[in-house]
């Protein structure tokens, strides 16, 4: 079907998303539904109409103080962290059972509320959320401290050990990516290593996160332990950041709004986990497939419509193939035209918002001005929602802002290249470092790119491909620490020396 025979109208919401959508706009405090301390609202639209589809809380600080102190108390008393921990991981598995029980509502709710394809979201976001749980409740049971033998004290005239305690509250800020499936990831962790929490939902995406309060009193969390706010990110957020009970902030979202956290967080010196922006390479060598490889670099660009923190916006193919690589990429984009987040046949939604949509169509206009051509896409196909035609620009420098900053659109930038360091350069040359791919047949000249590039993840011959065994995060701007993996429970845990005189 051709772009132009698209019907651009949301199928009917299920009876289970219209009860989701009517509930009262309420916040989950201690274990109970609470009304805000005052009446103000957050429109939620969906942005396959651009229409209102519900309202939420916005939490006040009084709101955001409430939910702090029961995530305080409930540390503090030891309900949650001195519970053995064979009992938090079934409790935490008994969750992840109910997600997966849940997955057809939840996965409507997403594709509502984000715009993402409800077909992507039973297949990626809802697994991948459950995973997140089960692989985190494991390590419950498995966090110990060491005990080393002194180094210049004389043996046997002292016993020094290690212990591994919970850092405490947790203020855990998701985006509106992939708000479950971010949900659970900094949820898992925190519960893992016995922290409480504050959960803050992105205020343009607070469907899934809401129903995930009825899971967890479902579940059996004891009350406090997992606290769901909703609220503006300069407002809720911000009190959550600056709260002086709360020991530690995980945040996925811009760079600059990381930064501002990071500011604000020091006065308390917080413990910080950082998962921000990203510029991602993808480096395409002479020896490929060509049909696959363009293939493999449309998903990395189109999937999520590009909001994706490590979305593969730079492509790099080598001169010698560059053109039928950009030939390539033209002829998949169609498939990925945007549909309706609940077609069956959408493999790409709408953006987010109209905010989203003007900031990627700004970026287009940008490009073409400065002098990049467009190859394909570059419009929006309709005025009913927020919808973008998967864009593919050549023509580009690396000065043009298209090339240097982040987007969050479906929008690819296409250059040339010669030889591994010139590519490498290319691809380094970002304030980012998050993720990067590389397409090749030849073992050796992988691995002399994975060397060269820094990149807290790098692909090869796949992108995007996530794992909650092992970690994800950063180099350079692109963020502090590392989520997921055993280096993901660290962040949430504290270690304390203790020395004995014997």
């Amino acid at each position: 079907m051709s772009q132009a025979a698209i019907a651009y109208t949301q199928p009917a919401y299920s009876a289970a998303a219209q009860q989701a959508l009517a509930r009262k706009p309420q916040l989950f405090i201690g274990g109970e539904w609470v009304d805000s301390s005052h009446g103000a609202l957050i429109d939620v639209e969906d942005p396959s109409t651009g229409k209102v589809i519900a309202r939420t809380a916005d939490a006040s600080d009084k709101d955001i103080d409430r939910a702090v102190a029961a995530a305080r108390a409930a540390f503090d008393d030891g309900r949650w962290s001195a519970m053995p921990p064979m009992e938090r991981e079934r409790i935490m598995i008994r969750l992840a059972d109910l997600l997966e029980a849940h997955a057809e509502e939840l996965a409507e709710l997403e594709a509502i509320d984000n715009g993402k394809p409800k077909g992507m979201a039973m297949a990626v976001d809802i697994p991948g959320a459950a995973s997140e749980i089960r692989y985190m409740a494991g390590w419950a049971g498995k966090l110990g401290g060491e005990t080393p033998s002194p180094y210049a004290l004389p043996q046997g005239a002292m016993f020094g050990y290690t212990l591994r305690e919970p850092v405490g509250v947790c203020a855990q800020i998701v985006p509106w990516n992939f708000p479950l499936l971010m949900a659970c990831q900094k949820i898992a962790p925190a519960l893992a290593a016995g922290c409480t929490l504050v959960l803050k939902p992105a205020e343009q995406t607070p469907l899934t996160a809401l129903r995930l309060a009825d899971l967890v009193a479902q579940a059996g969390f004891p009350a406090g332990v997992i606290n769901i706010v909703t609220g503006l990110g300069e407002t809720a957020g911000d009190r959550l950041v600056r709260h002086p009970d709360v020991d530690k902030v995980a945040f996925t979202g811009s760079t600059d709004v990381g930064k501002t956290i990071s500011r604000n967080a020091a006065d308390t010196m917080k413990r910080l986990t950082l998962e921000l922006g990203g510029k991602s390479p993808v480096i395409v060598m002479p020896d490929v497939d060509v049909k696959e490889a363009s293939k493999g670099a449309a998903s990395a660009i189109f999937f999520n419509s590009g909001q994706v923190c490590v979305a593969g916006s730079r492509l790099y193919a080598h001169r010698s193939i560059f053109d039928s690589v950009l030939e390539g990429v033209a002829a998949v984009a169609p498939r990925w035209a945007p549909r309706p987040s609940l077609d069956p046949a959408a493999q790409m939604g709408p953006l987010v918002s109209g905010e989203q949509l003007d900031r990627v169509m700004g970026y287009i206009e940008a490009g073409k001005r400065a002098g990049a051509s467009v190859v394909t896409g570059g419009d929006s196909p309709t005025s009913d929602g927020y919808y973008v035609n998967p864009t593919v620009l050549a023509d580009v420098n690396p000065q043009m802002s298209v090339v240097r900053e982040e987007i969050f659109g479906p929008v690819v930038v296409a250059q040339r290249f010669d030889d591994l360091d010139e590519v490498a350069k290319a691809a380094n040359d970002t304030c980012y470092g998050l993720g990067a791919g590389v397409w090749t047949r030849d073992i050796s000249v992988m691995h002399k790119l994975v060397g060269k590039i820094k990149s807290g993840t790098v692909w090869g011959n796949c992108h995007t491909v996530v794992d909650p065994a092992l970690p994800f995060g950063g180099y350079k701007q692109s963020g502090l620490g590392r989520e997921q993996g055993r280096q993901g429970i660290e962040p949430y845990l504290e270690t304390k020396t203790v020395f004995l005189k014997l």
